[in-house]
């Protein structure tokens, strides 16, 4: 029954990661729309919309928790939700795609490190060695196999921003776990969005520049049809699956899924007519083999029991 749950969480944590892989081209043609924090607005927007109607349908019960629990609930929601996307997009602005896409890539290996400072004990070689072999199939995706690329970057402004919104984002997926344990996913994630959302809004009405409600009503129904789509798909079925990964599998094991987000990106610029290298398929099937190895050790490990006759 518990290899029954773990798969299932693994097949979902990978549709998670296909839900944020497919936003990255699909934002990529919203953007020439909106603005960049109008995008992020309204994924929240879109996100807390859909979770607060299901809640109210589903009439689930509101959360009995303490006043410190829901401080820390909306602490680490606005953090983690409002920091990652506010990091992340702002960087983008400054830094090229490269640079924003290895550096969110660190994401997995931030998280094994942020777990084992809090629990005060070393990573298994297994993690490591999964880690590192992730790590190396990414890099050969998003740098065409030129990895000498990596010793010239520079570390701009952008490139810190989009560090901190990594580091938010690792601080978020370690902390949920033990928020999942007496906090239900649904309202948790439905805090993160409003959360999220208050986070850009306030951002928002302080760039002159960004309207949302206009910008969103002079763009095309494409546009509209992209920008709902990555509220709900790219939101709210890729938090909630997310959270669900975490709960069951813990936010080291889970963060090593992230290494998923920028192949399926690749994939879908694919699909959507861009070409995909010979390379990139190779790096695709090294960030596989980096999740599945420690897996296959741990099978060659149990033996084998015959049944009664």
């Amino acid at each position: 029954m518990k290899s029954d749950s773990t798969m299932k969480a693994i097949v979902l944590l990978i549709i998670c990661t296909f839900f944020w892989g497919s936003c990255f081209p699909i934002g990529k043609h919203a953007l020439s729309e909106v603005h960049a924090l109008t995008l992020v607005f309204w994924r929240f927007v879109i996100a807390a919309a859909c979770l607060g109607l299901y809640i109210k349908a589903a009439r689930m019960p509101k959360p009995h928790l303490s006043s410190r629990q829901w401080l820390w609930v909306i602490a680490v929601s606005a953090v983690g939700v409002g920091g990652l996307n506010l990091g992340l997009f702002t960087g983008l602005t400054y830094t090229n795609a490269t640079n924003g896409s290895l550096i969110m890539a660190l994401s997995p290996l931030m998280t094994s490190l942020i777990a084992c400072i809090a629990l005060r004990t070393l990573p298994s070689f297994a993690q490591c060695f999964s880690l590192l072999v992730s790590l190396t199939g990414v890099l050969m995706v998003i740098t065409n196999g030129h990895l000498e690329t990596l010793f010239s970057m520079e570390i701009n402004h952008g490139d810190k921003l989009i560090f901190c919104g990594m580091l938010a984002w690792s601080l978020y997926t370690y902390f949920s776990q033990g928020i999942s344990r007496w906090m239900p996913v649904i309202p948790y994630t439905f805090v993160g969005m409003v959360s999220g959302a208050a986070v850009i809004g306030a951002m928002c009405l302080v760039s002159p520049d960004v309207q949302p409600f206009v910008e969103l009503w002079n763009s095309s129904a494409l546009g509209m049809t992209e920008v709902v789509y990555i509220g709900v798909f790219g939101t709210v079925a890729g938090y909630l699956l997310w959270l669900n990964g975490v709960r069951h599998l813990g936010s080291a094991n889970a963060a090593l899924f992230f290494n998923f987000v920028p192949i399926f990106s690749v994939l879908t610029s694919f699909l959507l007519g861009q070409a995909v290298t010979q390379l990139q398929l190779v790096g695709i099937a090294v960030v596989i083999a980096g999740l599945l190895l420690p897996r296959l050790r741990l099978l060659k490990r149990q033996p084998n029991v015959c049944p009664n006759a």
